[in-house]
């Protein structure tokens, strides 16, 4: 046996990243997960069914949009649930305290989470668009299946900055529900403080103030995975390049912050 098989604390930085986060798939894989995602949507789709038989007209969208919803919905839920418990139960069990303790860079743990994560979040991606295929355009679906990897890259960021930030599921939880619907609808929210029906004022004026500038601090969520795009409606464009700047930016931004908690921290 060679001495970096050995001694994991001679293993090279990039080897180890890929082997925690070759840990994280599998401990995800074991969890069954991924088999809670196919449960999910195989009865979304279902539902979606009776949907649409329920719908007077336009069945089909009515179908679409709703099966859409759900799937982006639940992938979410289900991707932010499992980081989570994955995280506090490596608190709970002193897994980081021992691997630290093998001269592991808490940057090197928080990469390989990440990565492990992100990996799974292009499997939800792609079982959250299978049934989209059978009832949409192919291109798309897959543009639709791409921003919502996206998403959920940025979704797994923020639920690692709160699990080292509070350490207890239930309030990171709800943060990260918070985070994710505040994200989608920031946009409708601003479009109603700026709403002029009751009438121009000093509270209308600082309700309008406050929903942009949190607008500011906030991913444009509900410019991803639009659902106009599977049903050929009117919807916002969005190209490839600013959903990856956008990604890019706040899952960097999201991360370091997650670091720096984990160096505040002591074990």
């Amino acid at each position: 046996m060679s001495k970096s098989i050995a001694n994991p604390a001679l293993m090279p930085l990039t080897a180890r990243i890929l082997a925690i986060a070759r840990y994280t798939v599998l401990e995800a894989w074991r969890n069954r997960s991924v088999f809670l995602l196919i449960g999910m949507v195989v009865l979304a789709l279902l539902l979606s069914l009776f949907v649409r038989q329920q719908a007077i007209t336009e069945s089909d969208r009515a179908q679409v949009a709703f099966l859409a919803s759900i799937t982006r919905l639940g992938s979410v839920f289900l991707l932010a649930i499992t980081v989570l418990q994955g995280s506090v139960r490596e608190f709970q069990d002193k897994v980081l305290e021992l691997m630290l303790s093998l001269d592991l860079p808490r940057s090197a743990y928080l990469a390989g989470k990440f990565l492990g994560y992100a990996l799974l979040a292009v499997g939800y991606g792609a079982i959250a668009s299978l049934p989209l295929l059978l009832l949409s355009d192919p291109l798309n679906v897959f543009r639709w299946s791409i921003t919502h990897i996206f998403e959920l890259w940025i979704v797994i960021a923020f639920a690692l900055f709160c699990i080292t930030a509070f350490s207890q599921l239930l309030a990171a939880a709800t943060f990260v529900l918070a985070f994710y619907l505040l994200a989608r609808s920031i946009t409708a929210i601003q479009l109603i403080s700026q709403s002029t029906l009751s009438g121009p004022g000093p509270a209308s004026d600082f309700a309008a103030l406050l929903a942009d500038a949190i607008a500011l601090v906030l991913p444009r969520l509900d410019a991803f995975t639009q659902t106009a795009w599977l049903v050929e409606a009117i919807a916002e464009p969005l190209s490839m390049t600013g959903a990856i700047v956008q990604t890019s930016i706040y899952v960097s931004l999201l991360l370091c912050a997650a670091m720096f908690d984990l160096h505040r921290r002591n074990f």
